[in-house]
């Protein structure tokens, strides 16, 4: 394996891979780039120590279910064959509106994975991606949260843990009135915004909010809300330059692609060109990738 600081030498690939993809796996350190992994097959290519090389990557034409692993001719929700994304509890519409979730009310696809998943305590949380939004996250771990990372914030601060998937849907939904709940992934991907004072902003959504929150604990019990106190995270990811104006690319009309990459973020890959490509949206595809 050649080391970070080694030129790629145009065309001449001396690493391959071949096998169906998953989303990448990250994680991140205080001070440290975020370090990507992305399951190829049976095997992990560590994509930090690809920087300012040439890599090369094509469609093979086959896509797997990252579910049931069944061969699908058309991917749904990142992945998904038909009938898992018809069937599965992970990709009923309540997980994208979480306020929309109707595990109490009995009609959970799969109970067993709603009380697993849904009906456990959820962290609400402001991040930085560009632009400032609200979203909801299961888990923080050493301070992070794999979400923030998957959306690119730069930024991030948990105001406050709540005891279920609803709850913290409720609470997103009164937030949404006052701040963004998308990603703008092309401003996420075109520069390293200006730090904002996250702490200051979760006191003024608060008070705003107030109403809101007291109706969700008299309905819910007043352990419901947790309000939190934390320090806002910085987080920084291992690129070199940013595209100026940002060209996707798709892999389903292109077929492949062969460029230097400069950086790494959410869960994109940043190209020479101003190429950007989101390898989420292709989970589940057969590629062949390989590297100088």
């Amino acid at each position: 394996m050649h080391t970070h600081n080694d030129k790629p030498v145009s065309g001449q690939f001396t690493a391959h891979y071949a096998g169906n993809i998953r989303k990448m796996k990250v994680s991140a350190h205080m001070h440290q780039p975020a370090r990507y992994q992305l399951p190829i097959g049976e095997q992990l290519i560590d994509m930090n120590t690809l920087l300012g090389r040439e890599i090369s990557l094509s469609y093979a034409g086959d896509i797997h279910c990252v579910h049931c692993g069944n061969k699908t001719k058309s991917s749904f929700n990142q992945g998904y064959c038909y009938r898992c994304m018809t069937t599965l509890a992970q990709c009923d519409t309540c997980i994208m509106r979480p306020e929309l979730c109707h595990y109490d009310q009995g009609t959970c696809r799969e109970p067993a994975w709603g009380e697993a998943n849904c009906m456990q305590d959820h962290f609400v949380y402001l991040a930085n991606t560009g632009t400032i939004k609200v979203g909801i996250t299961r888990h923080v771990s050493d301070g992070i949260s794999s979400r923030w990372l998957d959306q690119g914030a730069t930024q991030a601060l948990a105001i406050m843990r709540v005891q279920s998937r609803l709850i913290s849907g409720l609470v997103e939904s009164a937030l949404k009135s006052h701040i963004a709940d998308k990603t703008n992934w092309r401003t996420m991907l075109t520069s390293h915004p200006q730090e904002a004072d996250l702490v200051s902003l979760q006191a003024s959504l608060l008070t705003k909010i107030d109403e809101e929150l007291s109706a969700i604990t008299d309905e819910y019990g007043f352990a419901a809300i947790n309000i939190l106190s934390n320090q806002a995270v910085n987080i920084h990811y291992p690129v070199t330059a940013y595209p100026k104006k940002v060209k996707s690319i798709n892999l389903d009309k292109e077929g492949g692609f062969s460029g230097e990459l400069q950086g790494i973020k959410g869960q994109y890959l940043l190209l020479d060109g101003d190429r950007v490509i989101n390898l989420r949206k292709y989970a589940g595809y057969a590629l062949r990738i390989s590297h100088t």
